[in-house]
């Protein structure tokens, strides 16, 4: 999170400045991920491309703190990934399942390769679950939204998604694995 300096990030994204808005996407592309891969992980890619698409394209349109522009922007992602699968499943295409994303090496590659292995394994977990509690789960914890924005991007009440949420950690709990919410963050 960029924390207080958010506004100044934001100032400077909606006036062209390419750094600022390069520190919105770093910032937020790798929860964005999270999220899109736990909720359709052969769509996340294109789907993300087309959340920052229309995140560049309403920015200006856009008010309030970072926790709302983080809200704001699952939104964006929760419509595009549903647009995604409708897609998909009006015309099927090959098949996406062999295909990894590519991302550009940033540290060392042993690490990357085991943090990708130990994301696959805890997003496999949590597709697991019903959609609705994976999505409040995948929202909550790797979106790192509150509990009403999660409440306003998934259009139910905040008690709801706690109930969703509680129950959707309760069930990872119970498999028995070693995973646990935190891992679903990584």
């Amino acid at each position: 999170m960029l924390g207080d300096d958010f506004p100044g990030v934001l100032e400077g994204a909606l006036s062209g400045d390419e750094r600022a808005f390069g520190r919105l996407f770093t910032d937020m592309q790798p929860p964005l991920l999270r999220y899109l891969r736990g909720m359709a992980p052969e769509l996340a890619e294109d789907a993300a491309s087309e959340t920052w698409l229309e995140v560049a394209r309403g920015l200006d349109a856009f008010t309030g703190p970072e926790p709302a522009f983080r809200a704001w922007m699952f939104a964006i992602a929760r419509r595009k990934v549903i647009d995604r699968i409708r897609y998909e499943n009006r015309r099927p295409s090959a098949s996406w399942e062999d295909l990894d994303p590519i991302t550009p090496p940033l540290r060392d590659v042993a690490d990357q390769v085991v943090d990708e292995d130990e994301t696959r394994a805890a997003l496999a977990l949590v597709r697991t679950l019903p959609t609705d509690q994976a999505e409040a789960v995948l929202l909550r914890v790797v979106g790192g939204l509150d509990y009403a924005e999660v409440a306003r991007v998934m259009d139910r009440s905040a008690g709801a998604v706690r109930v969703l949420v509680h129950r959707g950690l309760k069930r990872l709990q119970s498999t028995g694995t070693e995973s646990s919410a935190e891992d679903v963050t990584r």
